[in-house]
């Protein structure tokens, strides 16, 4: 069924996962993504283990590239240069992530092509921006977790060493503040009749996600670290006799409820603990007397009791659970579909849900070149053209030439 973007054609000419990821987004809404990779394939493709004889695919590439048309060029050279120019007068968006300055190298720059198309959406994604002195680093998500701060609110407790979110989380950040920006772009091209040039880069993304309550205390100027640091405590991850779960007592009724779920009277006559402010301050010791209670039953028992008094609470689930998660199940969250060489894949269906135009996979991510023809046909090519070009490396199709 198709979906918001139907009708939209955007151009991925993005690597690894913040541009794929994003155009992957568009494609879940209806768009039609035409991913340009070069002969050897998006990189992503390798860097994980294969999960194909052939050697095209990974779980990561799959992940990010579902639903989209692949064609295989050579785009340093004039022709396939020309190629990409030719497909940009039937697109609506266009998205790169090279390192700034290739695209103008190679003569596809922003400016250059939205003085041509000047409907176009040309999207820019790079690291840390196109300016300052760390413009030119090659850049992937260690480097912008380093650098916004997410790896300081990870320290660990005691030795305070900076420690990594164990997920690229600045990449897919990224991705998603890129699609929504050019469903803006989109909407205003609508109203004014002209595209615009977006320019995302990871670093401006993570400062922008992290800042509400990870930057609490540099938020106020002049007041800077005034209050503890609200990240230095322990987490809400409790072990109960057989597993983990979490749950939250925010609010005094959420503390109250917590409390009676302990069958402890005491508890809620401990001061500390009396007020949000009282069990901000005294963050460490709520937690850990918290696990206290908690480390005596089950996790069924704990979130039974919790649940009846209305404390926020939920297992904390293994990955290998989370398939089987009877509210992943009720929700119908993990769709299969069956992938070309690979076999049966499970992915998550689009977060948003739009009741007049659902969004929906739009099948499984292609092979290097596999619609290089197809889309060279579209553009005027004959048979015997794209033959030419497929010897002259060019092109890639899949299959052919190589």
């Amino acid at each position: 069924m198709p979906g918001p973007l139907l009708g939209v054609r955007v151009l991925d000419l993005t690597s690894v996962v913040s541009g794929p990821f994003a155009t992957m987004f568009l494609a879940d809404q209806g768009a039609e993504v035409i991913k340009i990779e070069p002969l050897g394939g998006d990189i992503t493709r390798r860097s994980r283990a294969a999960i194909d004889k052939a050697g095209q695919f990974s779980a990561l590439f799959i992940s990010s590239n579902r639903g989209k048309r692949s064609i295989s060029l050579d785009i340093k050279s004039e022709a396939g240069a020309r190629i990409v120019k030719k497909l940009v007068a039937q697109s609506d968006v266009l998205v790169q992530n090279f390192r700034p300055g290739t695209m103008e190298r190679l003569g596809l720059g922003a400016d250059e092509l939205r003085a041509q198309y000047p409907r176009l959406i040309y999207v820019s994604i790079s690291g840390v921006g196109e300016t300052g002195p760390y413009a030119k680093k090659r850049v992937y998500d260690p480097i912008v977790q380093g650098l916004s701060g997410f790896a300081d609110i990870q320290s660990q407790a005691g030795t305070n060493r900076p420690q990594m979110i164990r997920t690229i989380v600045a990449d897919k950040t990224t991705a998603v503040l890129t699609a929504q920006a050019v469903s803006s772009a989109l909407y205003a091209r609508e109203k004014t009749g002209r595209g615009d040039h977006i320019r995302v880069a990871m670093l401006d993304a993570m400062l922008s996600f992290l800042w509400p309550e990870g930057m609490m205390q540099h938020t106020v100027v002049g007041a800077e670290a005034s209050s503890p640091d609200p990240n230095d405590r322990p987490d809400l991850i409790f072990k109960t006799v057989d597993g983990y779960i979490t749950a939250g007592t925010i609010s005094d009724s959420e503390w109250q409820g917590f409390c009676r779920a302990t069958d402890d009277p005491e508890l809620l006559k401990d001061e500390r603990f009396a007020t949000p402010a009282g069990r901000s301050v005294n963050a460490t010791a709520r937690i850990n007397k918290m696990q206290e209670y908690i480390a005596t039953r089950t996790t069924a028992e704990w979130l039974a009791r919790l649940d009846a008094a209305d404390v926020p609470c939920a297992p904390v689930l293994r990955r290998s659970e989370i398939v089987a998660n009877e509210q992943v199940v009720a929700r119908g969250i993990i769709e299969e579909l069956e992938q070309p060489s690979v076999g049966r894949v499970r992915q998550p269906k689009p977060a948003a849900r739009f009741e007049e135009r659902p969004a929906a996979i739009g099948g499984p991510a292609p092979r290097i070149g596999e619609h290089s023809r197809e889309i060279l046909r579209d553009l005027g090519f004959d048979d015997a053209a794209i033959t030419e070009m497929t010897l002259s490396k060019v092109v890639r199709i899949e299959g052919e030439g190589r």
